[in-house]
């Protein structure tokens, strides 16, 4: 009598149930730690996942037969590819659910963060990147190697890209590969997100105010704290909608509604409010005030001479109010003292009718505006402040999100 499953999947689900019907593709690269990967695949099978494994030609043909990874997971393993755009099948849209690397090597990070897939293990993360499915990593080095500078520029380049890391344990001098058992926590919380079924709706970026048709005023946002935020909260399970006006970063957020004006983003947001958001981050610097009048043609310049009259834009969180969603407002300023940024987040709170309001200064070294760092200050109601250190955007999404999480 012939078997329709492969016998070594008789141990699927037998530990937990917790990663049932999930497709996970085990990316093994070249580190003799990548025999750990057979501990890994067997232990995602026993809390229920379907287990799939991609391998460089040259890891295995040295580090770890393919053979020992088909009898592992009781799938074929991919070790080349072929007409069949192995790849593709794997890592397109909605192909698989996550995508671990265990172990991944520096070279592998260096590759995937330049862009580069010249090898079945990088050639299914480029297009993970690009189909927004979650990416585990578990680095292995030697420990000095790890610590090189241009190595933890890619660590957090990939961060700042969505990707989770599973951070190495430092012993005997090396950065040895995060235990299998660590790596299956990280899977399952990948999957029991804290914004699991929570839309979420964020603003980004700056908005534009036409003085003449090619003329504006708008400020120096570069959106890349909004687009952290919403990329974060992807990850995190939420289903996210992003308004974005202005900014240096492409937004790599599926669901993305772009806008020009402030008019257009309160508009935009109305429009995404009708849809029962659960949460709004507003973290766009919307401009607050916009010409009187605009000139349908060029402004000749020849007089010296120009005169604006500006009036207030409208509030958009006034349209946020009205829902009773859970509304994270942000306080921009420059050159204050903590304790005056406090304040004025306080503020912002009554003013706003938030729950939440993210305070920072733009003028700190380190943090101005378009940097790829910040530091904030988180106020509730309550006055409880919570100071998240300065850090990549990811990070300080993360730690904001985390908040929102427990509150929302």
């Amino acid at each position: 009598m012939k078997r329709d499953v492969h016998p070594s999947k008789d141990i699927t689900g037998s530990d937990g149930k917790e990663l049932a019907g999930k497709k996970i593709v085990l990316c093994i690269t070249g580190s003799v730690a990548a025999y750990r990967a057979v501990d890994l695949a067997r232990l995602l099978m026993r809390h229920g996942a379907d287990v799939h494994a991609v391998m460089s030609e040259a890891t295995a043909a040295t580090l770890l037969h393919p053979e020992m990874m088909k009898w592992a997971t009781g799938n074929s393993v991919v070790t080349k590819l072929s007409g069949d755009l192995e790849h593709i099948a794997l890592a397109d849209y909605g192909m698989s659910d996550l995508i671990i690397v265990y172990p991944c090597t520096a070279n592998t990070m260096g590759k995937v963060a330049a862009g580069i897939d010249d090898t079945p293990v990088t050639s299914v993360l480029s297009v993970a990147l690009g189909s927004k499915i979650p990416i585990i990593v578990a680095p292995a080095m030697h420990e000095a190697m790890y610590e090189n500078r241009f190595i933890q520029q890619n660590v957090k380049r990939l961060q700042e890209h969505g990707v989770l890391f599973v951070g190495p344990n430092m012993e005997e001098g090396k950065a040895k590969a995060a235990e299998p058992e660590e790596v299956l926590a990280s899977a399952i919380n990948v999957f029991r997100g804290p914004l699991a079924g929570k839309r979420v709706l964020v603003t980004a970026g700056s908005t534009v105010e036409y003085i003449d048709p090619i003329r504006v005023i708008t400020n120096t946002s570069s959106g890349k704290m909004g687009i952290a935020i919403a990329r974060e909260a992807e990850m995190m399970g939420a289903q996210v909608s992003l308004v974005y006006g202005h900014g240096t970063e492409n937004p790599d957020v599926a669901n993305t509604a772009r806008v020009d004006t402030s008019e257009q983003m309160r508009s935009a947001v109305a429009s995404e409010l009708k849809k029962k958001c659960d949460i709004v981050i507003m973290a766009a610097a919307v401009a607050d005030y916009a010409p009187a009048s605009r000139s349908s043609k060029k402004i000749d310049t020849r007089s010296g001479r120009l005169e604006l009259s500006l009036v207030a834009t409208k509030k958009i969180v006034d349209e946020v109010k009205k829902t009773g969603v859970f509304l994270v407002a942000f306080k921009a300023d420059y050159g204050v003292s903590n304790e005056a940024l406090i304040e004025k987040a306080h503020a912002k709170l009554k003013e706003s009718g938030a729950d939440l309001v993210i305070a920072n200064d733009i003028g700190r070294d380190g943090s101005r505006a378009g940097s790829d760092r910040n530091e904030v200050f988180i106020v509730d109601k309550k006055k409880n402040v919570v100071h998240v250190p300065l850090d990549n955007k990811a990070a300080v999404a993360r730690k904001i999100l985390e908040i929102v999480a427990q509150r929302a």
